[in-house]
């Protein structure tokens, strides 16, 4: 079973801790921890690996954030795979800082890069994860938000995160979608509450 695994974010250094690059800095913990590197390929940065029979290849775009679907578009085509096998990571300004969510299908929220996803494969049915990144901007800063910074207590908190992503996509491709939402959902609800 393979699955194409995009993580949203803009390239350059400039952009690297941003709450806006969430999805990067998950797809790059996945990396480290399996001892893989990225190579640059048409569209974006490439990874490979496995877990238990089941291939993921891990795609960061270098389109830009708001042209992701030309990457996702392109590598689903190329990998011969249906939207069911696809999974996308981004950050959300509608979740509390560190709250994630699991769903297979829906609207983008907002979100141009997952609008743009959707508008090219002509569908919203693929699973994306939302990892919250809270919403602590005044009227018309939402921009200068997801373009900066994460907080030093934020920063902190990526890694445990990451882990909680990876693990549900692990889930995802070993007991189904619907398991896979139960227990990331829940548990990224119970460990918001016990704050």
């Amino acid at each position: 079973m393979n699955y194409l695994v995009v993580g949203l974010g803009n390239i350059g250094a400039e952009y690297a801790s941003t709450r806006h690059n969430m999805g990067f800095m998950i797809l790059d913990a996945w990396a480290q921890a399996s001892n893989v590197l990225f190579r640059t390929e048409r569209y974006g940065d490439v990874a490979e690996v496995s877990f238990k029979g089941r291939h993921f290849t891990l795609l960061k775009p270098s389109t830009y954030m708001n042209l992701s679907g030309n990457a996702v578009r392109y590598w689903l085509q190329k990998l011969s795979l249906p939207l069911e096998n696809l999974v996308v990571i981004s950050d959300d300004l509608n979740l509390p800082f560190g709250t994630l969510r699991m769903r297979t299908g829906g609207s983008a929220g907002g979100h141009n890069g997952l609008e743009n996803i959707s508008s090219l494969l002509e569908s919203d049915q693929w699973i994306r994860i939302r990892v919250g990144i809270g919403n602590g901007f005044s009227r018309g800063g939402q921009v200068d938000f997801v373009l900066g910074q994460l907080s030093e207590e934020e920063r902190k908190q990526v890694p445990e995160l990451a882990q909680k992503v990876i693990q549900g996509i692990k889930d995802l491709s070993t007991v189904g979608p619907q398991r896979a939402m139960n227990f990331l959902n829940v548990r990224a609800k119970n460990d918001v509450e016990n704050v």
